[in-house]
């Protein structure tokens, strides 16, 4: 079993890599880092801790920490949800530190994670495209592939589009 530190050390790694910062205020980085943690050891996931995850894999696919809603958040508010990953304009004041709306639909609280057709595009709506990670087969419906796949951390390059039969 791995320790908060060793986490939080894989997590420093594709952060810089992706270009994010962690929160600076120390306690609040540790009660968030905390709270992934324990999420991981009570699922076997770090799913985000500011979300109630449904303790199935298949059901919390886009809250696996980083979630899937941290780009857009961050991009509009200077950090995620939950505040752990954050900008610099957030970190020197430059944007208000308001509180962060939730994008995760409500019905993935009621019904778990979408299967791949009811998301956006099913029954004749706006299609978007779908993508396989090619290292772990990871799924997901999306306007593009994500920059990194949530489940072996694959970079955006080893998706492919990917065709429903």
């Amino acid at each position: 079993m791995r320790t908060i530190e060793e986490m939080f050390k894989e997590m420093k790694k594709i952060a810089r890599e992706e270009g994010y910062k962690f929160n600076p205020h120390k306690v609040e980085l540790q009660d968030i880092l905390q709270g992934m943690w324990d999420n991981e050891q009570r699922y076997g996931y770090p799913s985000c801790p500011c979300r109630i995850a449904n303790g199935e894999l298949a059901n919390d696919m886009d809250i696996i920490c980083p979630c899937n809603y941290r780009d857009a958040d961050i991009a509009d508010f200077g950090s995620c949800l939950c505040t752990l990953y954050v900008n610099d304009e957030w970190i020197a004041g430059r944007m208000p530190k308001e509180p962060v709306p939730e994008r995760r639909p409500q019905e993935y609280y009621i019904k778990g994670y979408p299967s791949i057709k009811e998301q956006k595009g099913a029954g004749g709506g706006e299609m978007v495209e779908v993508y396989r990670c090619q290292v772990c087969g990871y799924l997901c419906a999306r306007e593009e592939a994500p920059d990194l796949c949530p489940i072996c951390r694959a970079k955006k390059e080893r998706f492919e589009k990917f065709k429903m039969k």
